[in-house]
């Protein structure tokens, strides 16, 4: 690959953390900029997995409706030498709305969560164009008190 076409490791640092913060601003049609067409989001804990864009963000709003005040805090960001970015962040929000699962949704419970995760995300040029994101679903919802 030659440098001068190469995407530096901090861009592809910021455009990891973008999208964390267009999910925090509710900046649906910025995060669409960020993600390739074809991006695929991997949801590892609860098993969902899209493709596209609009699809990804789909499911985000799901996650906004079902925790309107949710905030990412990102801990640590790296690029590895193949751009790849694996980024550690908190997940922090209110249960207020109904929670999409694999056994139907749970109706809000008013309890706050907060869950540590992992993101690892693919990059195609300055776009994000795969994420898997790992968080701890058992912890989440033993926090919301559905399970003991």
């Amino acid at each position: 690959m030659a440098q001068a076409t190469a995407v530096s490791p901090q861009a592809l640092i910021d455009v990891a953390k973008a999208t964390v913060t267009t999910y925090n601003d509710r900046d649906w049609t910025k995060a669409r900029t960020i993600l390739t067409p074809d991006f695929v989001y991997d949801e590892i804990a609860t098993g969902r997995k899209t493709t596209g864009a609009d699809q990804a963000i789909e499911l985000w709003k799901a996650w906004a409706q079902a925790f309107p005040d949710s905030k990412g805090t990102i801990q640590n960001a790296r690029a590895t030498a193949d751009g790849t970015v694996i980024v550690e962040l908190t997940w922090k929000g209110t249960h207020k709305g109904p929670l999409s699962t694999m056994n139907g949704p749970i109706a809000a419970t008013g309890k706050a969560i907060e869950i540590r995760a992992c993101a690892v995300l693919e990059m195609s040029g300055e776009r994000a164009r795969i994420e898997r994101h790992y968080f701890d679903m058992a912890t989440m919802l033993r926090q919301l008190g559905v399970t003991g």
